[in-house]
Formats: structure tokens, sequence, C-alpha cells
């Protein structure tokens, strides 16, 4: 049975991007007790045998049913692509224990047993309690478990946002859900995920969050109900080669001969976003061999842009880091 989300002209307009470290520490967790989502991650997981050994997640487990709800306090939706993982955590230790008894019940009501269980019974006993339990051990988990990885992860979430606002811009909703899951479809003004259940909600003006996951594939999920910020979750783009050890670095003279010495230089230097005109400046090159430069490394997937007022700046995706390898920087010709 699908899941139907009912866009208004005004949410047409009100569609955003968010990155959540708190979600993906969600996820991760998630992942690692779900042997169908390991098929991407397995050097992540072997990697972590030792450190999950002294990690106790019995807390979040009891409220983390293989299917059925999750409370939504726990992992809200981000307010943009820029939250800290403290500030998320931040939102949730502020979480209301009339609120949280209510989320924890419908979520222990999906296991068998799970509210009569001696842990059940604190937490809807104790909500407050349990939001300082449950708060703590997100806070360990994302120490050992994502923390150290962050910086990897986040550039692919980055890539997958400025990719996907790309499609967004170029041809609106149909062209961004097009390929964004499988399970996805778009008509009428409604977004359909095909999965359990039944559920429709008019998103009432608010828009909808997108939130890239690395670790949510091969799923994508869509809920949150009022009043939180209706939310998708979806796979991010190139995960396949995420825990791929990189290349050793390439010599300058390689770099050069695969890319041409004027593009390797531009990729070289970019270790901030540029401008047409400041990478001119700097190799002292003509503007329009600058730009068609740029055009090729990014048609190649080395580069992304975006437009900031009335420039428009350049920066090296994750895979233009990976070839780059840590080379050093060839001189212009």
């Amino acid at each position: 049975m699908p899941f139907h989300m009912r866009f208004e002209a005004d949410d047409l307009l009100r569609c955003r991007f968010g990155i959540s470290p708190l979600w993906e520490t969600h996820q991760a967790l998630y992942t690692l007790l779900r042997p169908r989502r390991h098929v991407y991650h397995l050097p992540w997981l072997r990697r972590m045998r030792e450190p999950l050994a002294s990690l106790d997640v019995s807390w979040l487990s009891l409220v983390v049913p293989d299917r059925g709800y999750h409370p939504d306090f726990l992992c809200p939706p981000p307010s943009g692509p820029l939250d800290s993982f403290e500030d998320e955590l931040a939102r949730v230790r502020a979480t209301a224990p009339d609120r949280a008894r209510e989320e924890l019940a419908r979520s222990l009501g999906e296991t068998p047993g799970a509210a009569d269980s001696a842990r059940g019974r604190v937490m809807l006993a104790d909500p407050a309690g349990a939001v300082r339990e449950l708060t703590a051990a997100l806070e360990r988990a994302w120490h050992t478990v994502l923390a150290p990885d962050w910086p990897r992860l986040r550039a692919l979430l980055e890539a997958d946002v400025v990719f996907h606002a790309r499609r967004l811009a170029e041809g609106g909703l149909e062209r961004l859900f097009a390929d964004l899951h499988p399970s996805l479809t778009w008509a009428d003004d409604t977004l359909t995920i095909r999965r359990p259940g039944h559920h429709s909600r008019r998103l009432g003006g608010r828009g909808l969050m997108l939130v890239p996951s690395v670790f949510t594939w091969p799923e994508v999920i869509g809920g949150f109900d009022p009043p939180w910020q209706a939310t998708l979750v979806y796979p991010a783009r190139g995960i396949g080669g995420l825990w791929h050890t990189p290349p050793p670095p390439a010599s300058d003279d390689a770099l050069s001969r695969l890319l041409g010495p004027n593009r390797a230089a531009l990729l070289s230097t970019l270790d901030e976003p540029a401008s047409t005109t400041t990478l001119a400046d700097r190799h002292g090159l003509a503007l329009s061999s600058v730009s068609a430069h740029l055009r090729v490394l990014r048609d190649a997937g080395l580069l992304t842009s975006r437009r900031e007022g009335h420039r428009v700046l350049y920066e090296r995706t994750p895979l233009g880091t990976a070839l780059l390898g840590g080379a050093a920087r060839p001189h212009l010709s």
C-alpha cells in the first residue's frame, strides 16, 4: 500500500535539502543490525567490530523496530544542510516529556512485549529520564561509529545535494523525483512512495525536506507526522565507492598526461570554491579558456558548480579529490 504526500502551490516553492549527522548516526546503527543493508558497507562493518564491542545500544534498539514507527523526536528533520551533531542532539534533549512518552509508547507498541519489558516500563514511567538515556546513547554512538568518518560522508552527501539541486532547478520536482529512487512516483502534485502500509498527508504549505543518506540504502524513508516537517530520506549517490581505499597519489606527469596541464592545474588548485575570473587571474589564462576547461572537468564529474549572487563557484567533487590523490600541483605551461 502506498504513502502519499500531497503538495499545494506553496509546497512546490518550499522544498529544500538538509544533511543530518544525527540521522546518519541512527541509520548507521540500524545498518549494523540489518544484514540487507550490508552490501555497500562491508569494509566499514569490518572496521567497526572492535569499537562496537564496548558500545551499549540497548536503549535505542528497543525503540527501533524492524518495521513500524520510530519516535520522531529522536531524529527530528534537519533545519538545513549545515546542522552539526551537537545542534541536532540539543533539539532532542529539549523534547517535552509528554511528547516523548506519546511517541515512545507508539514505538514500543510495534514490538510485542516491548512496552511490558523492564526497560519499556521505565521509559513510559519516566519519559524525561528516557530522553536523557537515549541522547546519551546517541552521543556515544556518534563518537564511536560515525564521527571519525564524518568528513568523508559529509563530502559525499554535499555532492549529492549539489547534483539533485541542479536537477530541481532544471526541471522542477518531476525531474528531481524521476530518478531519486525506484519506489517514488510523481503525478498530479502528489509524491507516492510504494511501501507497506497506507498513509496520506497534505504538506500544508510547509514543503518537503529532502535528506540524502549514506546508510538508508536500499530503502527510501518518508514520514514525520505533524507538527514535524514532512521529510523524505533517500540513498545518496556514490555510496558504491565510499569505503574503497583511495588510489596512490598521482604524479605531476601522470595527472597532466591524463587531463592536460591546464586542467590538471585548475583541478589541483581548487582547495576552496573559486570563480572563473579568480582562476583566470590565478593562472594567467584567458577567461574563455578557463571556462572551457572547467566545463570539461564538471562534465567528467570532477567538479561541481553553484551560483552565489552574480558569481558561479567551482569546487572539487569527492571523485575529483580522489583522482588528485594528493598530487603535487603541476605548473601551467
